[in-house]
């Protein structure tokens, strides 16, 4: 049975609901499933003062938590087209990881929101990615299988590169159906790509 990490680091809430349906996806295909978050970097008094949603109930990861793990599935929100700063943070304390090849050839997946359609998804993917490529990590996306992502009737997050989301600019779009599907969706065959990867 494969054993996946679903990481992520969501600063009004709609990355840890993402977060919690790719662990359902990944669940669905058998897989045993932990979510955890990074740490809050921001100042506390930013922090409360900017409404952030700090009562997550994921405990927070370790960079040592990550070689037990077949898979990790990585969620961050974008900070102007880029990986936002606290998992970056996080990612590169994993030198040492890095460095051993503790990850080489376990599987790896990114999730992400942003503010607007054109607020930097699949760019925030990549560079998501980038590190997990860094770390030797086999990239499981979301193919079209999903197909939700070619929605038109409304807006839709979705990307061959990972799940997504919109949050709109005041935080007030929550993950619609299709935008969970697909985090299930891409929860499922990291699941299923790990468990054939590692029994």
């Amino acid at each position: 049975m494969a054993k996946v990490l679903v990481l992520y680091y969501s600063t009004y809430g709609h990355l840890e609901t993402m977060a919690n349906a790719v662990a359902e996806g990944a669940r669905a295909a058998g897989a045993t499933v932990d979510v955890k978050r990074v740490p809050e970097t921001a100042p506390d008094e930013v922090a409360k003062a900017a409404h952030f949603k700090l009562d997550q109930a994921a405990p927070v990861a370790t960079i040592a938590d990550l070689e037990h793990y077949d898979a990790i599935i990585v969620g961050a929100p974008t900070r102007f087209g880029r990986i936002a700063s606290q998992m970056a943070a996080f990612l590169d304390q994993a030198g040492g990881l890095w460095f051993r090849g503790a990850l080489n050839g376990k599987v790896g997946a990114a999730f992400t929101s942003t503010a607007t359609q054109h607020g930097g998804q699949e760019t925030t993917l990549f560079s998501i990615i980038t590190n997990l490529l860094h770390f030797g990590m086999v990239i499981v996306g979301l193919p079209y299988s999903h197909q939700g992502q070619m929605s038109m009737s409304e807006i839709v997050g979705g990307a061959p590169y990972g799940a997504t989301t919109l949050a709109a600019g005041d935080g007030s779009r929550q993950p619609s159906e299709i935008d969970l599907a697909g985090a299930r969706h891409q929860g499922e065959l990291v699941a299923k790509t790990a468990a054939k990867l590692f029994g």
